[in-house]
Order: structure tokens, then C-alpha cells, then sequence
């Protein structure tokens, strides 16, 4: 009976170490797919509470869990270009949004909106309002509204209508960069 050689060691730590890269590389890119991703603040659409250049991590498994609400801000693709764009949640599907004299309204109730202070102060510095009216829009079903938090320098839902939860990618959580500015958007 023929003996067979034992596989050199060097070839057996090889494979060992193929199989721990590809482990590794298919947990990350599940990871990034579906969990959690890096995402850049581009533009000023959402100062003073995030700034272009800014980093953000964004959870993307958080909406397969439940829906977008408001005041979650939140990364959407909003049409086909696969642009990504960063907003925030003001109303939800079944809602009615407006702006009257600088005030959202959402069901007839004004919008408490404590993240605009500053900018409200710039704006009315300036002798202009923050938020132009707009007449109210019912949110459809499977669907959100979202705003920049600068209003004057944000296309948003009240130019591109309602935006779907598909397009919505998922919930920035924290910024993460410049590391002298780590902290939970709110």
C-alpha cells in the first residue's frame, strides 16, 4: 500500500490564512452593506448641526427594524443618480406638513424645532426667514418628508416632493470626523 506525503506545513498555514482573509473581507462587506457605513457631509444643507467634510457613521440595519421618525436625520438616495444626500425627518406617512411665518406645522401643530435656534438667529439677523411657506403636502404612504436644517441652502422635500422609504439608506449616528468634533448628531 502506497503512503501518501503529508501536505508541507507552509501550504497548510497558507490555505489557513486564504480562508481567514475571505472570512474576513465577506464579514466586512456584510457589514458595510447592510449594518453600518462610513458616509461624508457634503454641502451645507444641515449646518449648524453637521458641517460639509464632516463624517458620519450611518446604521443602515435600523430601518429594517422600524420606520424612519421624525427628527431622525438620515441619509437617502433621492433619485436614480445614486447621489447621497443627508436630511432631517420632519414628518411621516400620513402626516400633513406646511410652513407658515417661518413655523412648520405637521397636523396643525407647530414643529418644535430646538436644532434651528442659531440658524433662526442668522436668518432673522439678516432680516429673512429661515423657512419660506410652503402649503401643506399629505405624506403618502411608504414615504417621508425631510428638510436641511439650512433651510435657505437645502433642496429637500419641499422641492423634490415626499421621498420613499426605499431611498432611505439609513440613520446617521455619530460624527466620527474631525475627531475634535465626535458627538451624536441631534
Amino acid at each position: 500500500m502506497e503512503q501518501t506525503k503529508p501536505t508541507p506545513k507552509w501550504k497548510v498555514e497558507l490555505l489557513d490564512w486564504l480562508k481567514s482573509f475571505v472570512l474576513i473581507g465577506g464579514l466586512t462587506a456584510f457589514i458595510y452593506v447592510f449594518v453600518m457605513a462610513p458616509y461624508v457631509v457634503q454641502g451645507r444643507s444641515m449646518e449648524s448641526t453637521l458641517h460639509d467634510r464632516e463624517r458620519v457613521i450611518v446604521n443602515k440595519a435600523i430601518y429594517y427594524l422600524k420606520e424612519p421618525q421624525p427628527g431622525d436625520i438620515v441619509i437617502i438616495h433621492p433619485d436614480a443618480t445614486g447621489d447621497n444626500w443627508i436630511k432631517r425627518v420632519v414628518a411621516v406617512a400620513g402626516d400633513t406638513v406646511e410652513a407658515k411665518n417661518d413655523q412648520v406645522y405637521v397636523n396643525g401643530q407647530p414643529l418644535s424645532e430646538e436644532y434651528l435656534v442659531e440658524n433662526k438667529l442668522k436668518t432673522a439677523s439678516a432680516g429673512v426667514t429661515l423657512t419660506e411657506d410652503f402649503d401643506p403636502v399629505k405624506i403618502p404612504e411608504g414615504s417621508v418628508f425631510v428638510m436641511g436644517d439650512n433651510r435657505n441652502n437645502s433642496m429637500d422635500s419641499r422641492v423634490i416632493g415626499p421621498v420613499q422609504l426605499d431611498h432611505v439608506v439609513g440613520r446617521a449616528e455619530v460624527v466620527y470626523w474631525p475627531l475634535s468634533q465626535i458627538r451624536l448628531p441631534r
